[in-house]
């Protein structure tokens, strides 16, 4: 995605903290996930070039799951604790890329409060969501 952009999604959204600071990165991130409709100017800075496509209306437009996503990668890479409670909500969240990206979030902010989501997500139908949550488990066990 870098040779037709011009550089990575984090190497965006860390543009995007600089411009505008990192606490609201992060809260326009959670406010995704927490269900609220991502304004076009943010799903650029998290996916480039791809985010046309759903602020078409089309890949499930802005309702689908690539703005969750996209907005769990972005916590991937720019995270607060104050996010936590949007990534609990994702618990049930029905698409698996949403679930296997807050799982990474998980393991590399080992986000504690999130362990009973992991445990449960180990069972999950997707083997993805699966391994993600056993990665992010191992890395919570560091913890505590």
């Amino acid at each position: 995605m870098s040779e037709r952009w011009g550089m990575t999604p984090r190497q965006s959204l860390l543009a995007e903290v600089e411009r505008r600071g990192r606490m609201s990165v992060v809260l326009d991130c959670a406010r995704v996930l927490d269900g609220d409709v991502a304004d076009g100017e943010l799903l650029v800075v998290l996916a480039g070039p791809a985010a046309h496509a759903v602020l078409a209306g089309r890949v499930g437009g802005l309702s689908g799951p690539w703005p969750r996503v996209w907005a769990a990668r972005g916590l991937l890479h720019v995270f607060h604790p104050v996010a936590t409670p949007a990534l609990l909500g994702r618990a049930s969240d029905p698409a698996w890329r949403v679930r296997e990206m807050v799982a990474k979030v998980v393991a590399a902010h080992r986000v504690l409060e999130a362990t009973a989501v992991m445990v449960a997500w180990t069972n999950d139908s997707t083997p993805r969501v699966r391994r993600a949550a056993e990665r992010a488990l191992a890395r919570l066990a560091d913890v505590a």
